[in-house]
């Protein structure tokens, strides 16, 4: 139908028979055959396969809730949903491919308060965190954990500061990146407290851990889920966790909140987006798959485990979400000196 009616346009053009009522049949036959592209664009989808870029290395926590959402998805539309890890730069690098994107419905991203709200808010991504991006379902996160190596001596966080203030020696700490809120969390308590912390950098959370566990670097601030089996193996110890109240799994451990640090309640959220202008019947079809996923029995108690709080949002919801977060976090990282 679509091709027919461009064809008689094109025909339509060259007669000079029409040529009085060819301009306006002309617009009316044009605006009626860009409807029905659109409806077709969205009503076929998805004929291929669909790629989910997630800007972080493979093992990390957005990585992980990637492919947890990709396989159902697959399943749901019956259409393969692939992972393609694109990290550096503190997710800068694939996230600013997605902003580029064609908003076809065939390029999607994990997003996530990393890439989404502390890079922007740190430096000129080339990106803007909400106008280029179509945010379509929350996933969620797990808390950031401050742990320590058990060769560096201490079992709580009120052992670490001593050592600090008492300036016994000079501790450096690692994290998923700069910009990261791996980053972020050790630097605004050092600054509140005027002790002295070395960041060292990473290309993503996994070979942060790594080298944590291996003793290379004696403290870590990584996400919950990452540090977890580690922790839980004994060869990291926890100090303090960024969630709201104590995690049921692990209610040893204070918060930060509990600490004297209550601006430090914060999880690492991840959710799925797609660049700006994604037809909405799209953006809804795929928010509402997402939501029945991660509704799942299976899907719950995995987030239990992991430590990690999630929350149906429509994408008008997940939207604004992001330009909260943008906007509550900007003068914080400011206030630490993480602005360049």
């Amino acid at each position: 139908m679509t091709t027919l009616a461009k064809r008689f346009l094109a025909k339509l053009l060259l007669t000079k028979r029409f040529a009085a009522v060819s301009v306006a049949f002309a617009a009316v036959l044009l605006a009626v055959t860009c409807l029905s592209d659109g409806a077709s664009a969205s009503s076929d989808w998805p004929n291929q396969t669909v790629r989910i870029v997630a800007p972080y290395a493979p093992g990390g926590a957005g990585d992980t809730l990637g492919r947890l959402v990709a396989e159902p998805l697959s399943a749901a539309f019956k259409r393969p949903f692939v992972m393609e890890n694109r990290p550096g730069a503190s997710g800068i690098i694939g996230t600013l491919a997605v902003a580029k994107a064609e908003p076809d419905g065939y390029t999607l991203m994990v997003t996530s308060i990393s890439a989404h709200v502390f890079a922007p808010a740190t430096q000129n991504t080339g990106y803007d965190p909400v106008k280029d991006f179509t945010h379509i379902a929350y996933f969620g996160g797990p808390p950031i954990v401050l742990a320590a190596h058990p060769s560096l001596g201490v079992k709580s966080f009120a052992e670490l500061k001593a050592m600090l203030k008492n300036g016994d020696k000079e501790i450096a700490y690692n994290s998923p990146g700069v910009g990261s809120l791996g980053h972020l969390v050790p630097e605004f308590v050092a600054k509140k407290d005027n002790l002295k912390l070395n960041h060292i950098p990473y290309k993503g959370s996994s070979q942060a851990v790594q080298d944590l566990v291996a003793g290379h670097v004696k403290l870590g601030s990584l996400t919950w889920t990452t540090a977890l089996s580690q922790i839980r193996a004994g060869r990291l110890i926890p100090l303090a966790v960024t969630s709201a109240r104590r995690l049921p799994g692990a209610p040893d451990i204070p918060t930060f909140a509990e600490l004297g640090y209550p601006e430090m309640v914060v999880t690492t959220w991840y959710g799925l987006s797609a660049p700006a202008g994604l037809d909405r019947d799209i953006v809804k079809r795929l928010n509402a798959e997402t939501i029945r996923v991660l509704a799942r029995p299976e899907v719950k108690a995995h987030f239990d485990r992991e430590g990690i709080e999630s929350e149906a949002m429509t994408p008008e919801a997940y939207t604004a979400f992001v330009q909260a977060e943008f906007d509550k976090w900007r003068p914080i990282v400011k206030s630490v000196g993480l602005v360049k």
